[in-house]
């Protein structure tokens, strides 16, 4: 097999993310559920956004944020997502590019705007989601080029983007020429409403489709449909699928086959914000494992990315990943 041009291919939403701090009264105050994503229409997307407070505004989108990190790591890395000709279609366009991403998804002329996604972020640091999809539900097959796929040595799709019909065969199609090119698939989750709707195509994928899943623990237990996470463990050893488990303040598990991996968490004095916590655990464990680094190293890659990114507002790094690797010992 050829030497990987890239180290991994994303694909995945493009959305610019607005954050704003709230209090818990403004959740309850308009039934949205506290921790979890919810897709808006354009008319409640424009009226939240009305109604939440000041905010940030970044470019988003849970794969092109595991890119963000991967590429602070010193990663070669590629994105696949649909932006519109528009405004905040040109700062996602500039932001992915300019961490040095190659991103060359050609932008939709017409139909719904750039995605966006409305970030509610509570005193103890817990995000609440609420996404309007827009120009990312137009992304299809015809946006995978088949070259960028063959030359990545891993394929990392984003579970949010398992709705569209569309979209749902360019992942196919991206599964296939990874596949046939003797390369690896990666799966995320993305959220246990995501598990909820799609539990048997998404146990296909993670049993018999990708080669690494990762997870946290409500979308492992959702998807095995059990109460404990030792229960979904069980389920998981054994099986050819690698899976990166993460459990929040206690860390992470990785499962490879019949070996359990427990990964000690990094201590955090202060969380601000757990938005893209999830994203950049991905992106440390994959830099590490192109690189042919152990399990227990590339966990703990994982976990010093996600800890970078919960002790600030944002998805993506605000330091130098590969230098904050490099203090630890680990790059």
């Amino acid at each position: 097999m050829p030497n990987a041009k890239y180290d991994v291919l994303g694909i995945g939403n493009a959305i610019v993310d607005v954050l704003a701090s709230t209090e818990d009264s403004f959740l309850t105050e308009r039934g949205l559920a506290k921790g979890g994503m919810q897709l808006l229409d354009a008319e409640a997307a424009e009226q939240l956004y009305r109604e939440m407070g000041p905010g940030i505004e970044a470019s988003g989108g849970s794969a092109a944020n595991t890119i963000a990190g991967l590429a602070s790591l010193g990663g070669r890395a590629s994105f696949v997502g649909k932006v519109k000709r528009d405004q905040l279609g040109e700062i996602f366009q500039h932001d992915v590019r300019a961490l040095g991403v190659h991103f060359e998804t050609p932008m939709a002329e017409g139909g719904p705007s750039t995605a966006r996604c409305l970030i509610l972020v509570t005193p103890d640091a817990q995000r609440t989601m609420n996404t309007y999809l827009g120009a990312c539900v137009t992304l299809g097959p015809e946006d995978v080029v088949t070259t960028d796929v063959q030359n990545s040595e891993v394929t990392y799709l984003e579970g949010y983007l398992w709705d569209p019909p569309a979209a749902k065969e360019a992942f196919r199609k991206a599964m296939k020429i990874a596949h046939g090119a003797g390369r690896k698939v990666a799966l995320t989750l993305s959220d246990a409403f995501c598990v909820g709707r799609y539990r048997d195509e998404f146990m296909e994928l993670v049993e018999k489709g990708t080669d690494i899943v990762f997870a946290n623990e409500a979308e492992i237990c959702s998807l095995y449909q059990v109460e404990n996470f030792d229960d979904a463990v069980t389920r998981l050893r054994g099986k050819a699928t690698l899976a990166a488990l993460t459990r929040s303040e206690k860390g992470s598990v990785v499962v490879a086959g019949d070996e359990v991996h427990v990964i000690a968490p990094e201590k955090v004095d202060r969380p601000l914000d757990t938005t893209g916590a999830g994203d950049q655990y991905a992106a440390g464990f994959l830099y590490g494992y192109t690189r042919g680094f152990d399990l227990p190293r590339c966990g703990a890659l994982g976990g010093m990315a996600a800890a970078e990114i919960i002790s600030h507002y944002g998805a993506r790094p605000e330091t130098s990943l590969l230098e904050l690797a490099k203090t630890k010992g680990l790059a």
